[in-house]
């Protein structure tokens, strides 16, 4: 039983971990880079603690820096959110080699899903269907990988086995070409992780990306919460996620939800997880890769399901058993999931940063925003772009798209563009409305152009009102209230001036 967890973490993770903990009891214990000393999460965490440099290498992935702290708060636990040490076995056994509770799998786990390459040789002894590829687990050379290409069929992807976030995956359509994307697919994985390794895939065209939540305790038992669609996808990133998938009937959710428990229990896994699959137009589905983490977009189920995925994260690590068996789970309405991001929708979606001077968040019924930024914080060029997630909450898919374009009209945000004009206009598509969509969707049959589309008159508009909302901010941090000098208000002193002359 611990009593205070360390947030190995930053951003709007960090407090909604710490906001979990909260509930619960727990004590908690943040550690910030230079560039976060002012970061949400640190002011939220009973106590925080110095890293390092602002780049990652030099602070959130210093293993030996954050497990120094731990044991000198007399933290007890660790969390590690998502990104930067999830996902490291060496890391979760470095814990469990001093006595700190890991929130999360075994490092044995880890291990084992954490390389796709034997990921996949793992869940093909369970039986699990597998899209076509290389099955060999370890480093194949390029001279290997270009003799088993053709077998495989073209197109197919390079990926890196060590990676995800689209990090050193490559397509290919022709055997001519494979050569030189072998060599940039591995440069870009051994600068990303570490490790240039890499294997190839079939890739599925016109294919849907559709995930199960997974979580299990320490007691052998193992649900799903359902699926999330997140197909909607620019260079394999994720943008927008939605449950239940406009795509699965009752039937194939069934199906896939049976085949991800069996996936865990393959690595005899504990705590939460998500097996993510690819589906092609004939609804055959097949494993992708299991993310032996907490998701971004994780609010997503909590919002169909009704359960605190964080909490009862808290809760197995402290050895408890599953607060619900399968058969409790129930889907309750559609909940979406928009990423905001501090990018230029209009121009190549380029990083912007700078100081954000101004932000209003929406709400009211079925609104929820995670963020860990506020007016005044400075965005940096060090870390995700990612500003907060805004999930929405309907009866139907109908009403929460509904409800999500005018929670997306809500929000204000000054001093950083962000793709929030990507997210209106997507959701004004047709083919979205529709669910008439694939992972290529975003890339090949979707357009900015009708949201770029103003007129002189409304660009001068927007432009004044922005230089008004800033004029405003500059008068706000200047303004100084001080006491007044008399003891009393004008209107007092004007009062017994006349009763003197009187």
């Amino acid at each position: 039983m611990f009593k205070k967890v360390l947030i190995a973490n930053r951003g709007e993770i960090a407090v909604r971990i710490i906001r979990a903990c909260r509930e619960l009891g727990l004590e908690t214990v943040a550690v910030f880079s230079e560039a976060d000393r002012n970061a949400l999460h640190v002011r939220y965490a009973d106590e925080a603690h110095l890293l390092g440099p602002a780049p990652s290498r030099e602070s959130y992935l210093r293993a030996d820096k954050i497990l120094d702290i731990a044991k000198r708060t007399g933290a007890d636990a660790i969390h590690p959110g998502y990104g930067f040490l999830a996902e490291r076995e060496d890391f979760a056994a470095s814990c469990h080699d001093l006595g700190i509770t890991f929130i999360g799998p075994k490092p044995s786990s880890i291990a084992a899903m954490g390389d796709k390459a034997e990921a996949r040789a793992t869940v093909i002894k369970a039986g699990v269907p597998v899209v076509p590829g290389t099955e060999d687990v370890g480093n194949m050379t390029n001279d290997d990988l270009l003799r088993i290409a053709p077998q495989i069929g073209f197109p197919l992807l390079i990926k890196a086995t060590a990676g995800g976030g689209g990090k050193g995956m490559r397509e290919v359509r022709s055997l001519e070409e494979m050569p030189t994307l072998l060599q940039s697919a591995r440069r870009e994985a051994e600068a990303a992780f570490g490790d240039g390794n890499v294997y190839l895939e079939k890739l599925v065209e016109g294919a849907r990306h559709i995930e199960f939540q997974i979580i299990a305790d320490s007691h052998g038992n193992v649900i799903h919460l359902g699926e999330r669609e997140c197909s909607i996808q620019r260079r394999h990133q994720k943008l927008v996620e939605e449950s239940p998938s406009p795509f699965l009937d009752d039937e194939l959710r069934k199906q896939m939800g049976d085949v991800a428990v069996k996936a865990a229990q393959a690595v005899d896994y504990i705590n939460a997880g998500t097996i993510e699959f690819l589906v092609d137009k004939d609804r055959n589905f097949y494993f992708l890769e299991m993310n032996t983490r907490l998701q971004v977009e994780h609010p997503v189920t909590e919002m169909v399901t009704g359960i605190d995925i964080v909490a009862e994260q808290i809760r197995i690590a402290r050895g408890r058993q599953l607060s619900y068996t399968q058969e409790q789970i129930k889907f309750n309405g559609h909940a979406m999931e928009c990423r905001v991001n501090a990018e230029d929708p209009f121009n190549n979606f380029i990083p912007s940063t700078g100081q954000i001077t101004h932000s209003i968040l929406p709400t009211g019924p079925g609104v929820r925003v995670d963020t860990g930024v506020y007016p005044g914080f400075q965005i940096t060029p060090y870390y995700d772009p990612m500003i907060a997630k805004l999930i929405v909450w309907g009866e139907t898919r109908a009403q929460a798209i509904l409800r999500m374009r005018r929670a997306l009209e809500e929000y204000r945000i000054v001093g950083v563009r962000t793709n929030i004009p990507f997210h209106q206009t997507l959701m004004d598509s047709h083919r979205f409305m529709g669910g008439q969509f694939d992972t290529r969707f975003v890339e090949e049959r979707f357009s900015m152009e009708a949201a770029s589309s103003l007129d002189e008159s409304q660009a001068e508009i927007a432009a004044i009102l922005a230089t008004l909302v800033a004029h405003k901010e500059t008068e706000r941090s200047a303004q100084i209230v001080r006491r007044n000098e008399r003891d009393a208000s004008n209107w007092k002193w004007v009062g017994r001036w006349e009763r003197m002359h009187r």
